[in-house]
């Protein structure tokens, strides 16, 4: 059996997804399975041009998950800064657990591919570049929300249910000049999936919270590969697994895909478990 999150060929930090040639039984998620992202090119334009005209007159807020993301972000913004595609940056990391995570991610660089070691080096080597400041306790995190303009703040959650990320977007979201930038992907019912959708005035705190600020999705940076990236990887296998699940996106997409799954490789038994299914998997 094999499962998992594919990653976006491509994508820095890890390098690529292995393709697998058999399983007997295949769970594949299907977050992004009926549409396609931006090119890596087109994505960094875009996010540059954020940057480029935000951070003169006022701060872009990152919601970011603490592990995985916020790292893959850090690199972005690194190799912008490193091209000279934005102004100089300064951005805090106003996570613990992201923090941890970088540490971590730092001690085990030698499994990260060669670029990500390099950029690395080139950030620490010039801070006038990329000024790069981590926050711990809430008294940190509080002085942020002083600083009307020019800083990159990436904070927890990514979908801007909890976490710190929540105060910094009551400060900033009523203010026009600020910018809001999501790299992955909101599920519905989520705070960050009202502001993509295009909400108005949201609730923080329970008080209404005007929505005058940017809000931009940047899917190209996203950790989930796209239709054709999750195609990609699927048609490295050589021979068809017994059975396939369909899982990780939202039921319309998760039945799309799968009919597109059919449709491309003819697979004998592609399945789309609804919540709280079971179903029991033996061979001899």
């Amino acid at each position: 059996m094999f499962s998992g999150d594919l990653g976006q060929p491509g994508r820095p930090v890890l390098p690529d997804p292995v393709k697998v040639a058999r399983a007997d039984a295949l769970v594949i998620e299907s977050t992004y399975g009926n549409r396609l992202h931006r090119t890596l090119d087109d994505t960094l334009a875009e996010f540059a041009t954020v940057l480029s005209t935000t951070l003169p007159r006022g701060n872009v807020i990152v919601p970011a998950f603490a592990v995985g993301r916020t790292q893959e972000v850090l690199h972005v913004l690194a190799d912008l800064a490193r091209a000279g595609r934005v102004p100089p940056l300064t951005v805090f990391v106003d996570s613990p657990l992201a923090k941890a995570a970088t540490e971590i991610t730092s001690r085990y660089a030698p499994i990260l591919d060669r670029e990500t070691r390099d950029l690395a080096q080139w950030q620490v080597a010039h801070p006038e570049r990329m000024r790069l400041l981590f926050t711990e306790t809430p008294e940190d995190s509080m002085r942020i929300n002083g600083i009307r303009a020019g800083a990159v703040i990436v904070a927890a959650s990514g979908m801007c249910e909890a976490g710190r990320v929540r105060h910094h977007l009551r400060h900033n979201l009523p203010r026009e000049e600020c910018a809001v930038v999501f790299t992955g992907f909101q599920a519905r019912g989520t705070l960050g999936r009202a502001l993509v959708d295009g909400a108005k005035e949201v609730r923080l705190f329970r008080e209404p919270v005007p929505v005058r600020a940017s809000v931009h999705t940047i899917g190209g940076l996203s950790a989930h590969a796209d239709q054709s990236g999750l195609l990609g990887w699927l048609e490295g296998f050589q021979s068809p697994p017994a059975r396939v699940f369909v899982v990780h996106g939202e039921r319309e997409t998760s039945v799309a895909f799968a009919d597109l799954m059919r449709e491309r490789l003819h697979w004998p038994s592609i399945e789309t478990p609804a919540r709280g299914d079971r179903h029991h998997l033996a061979w001899r």
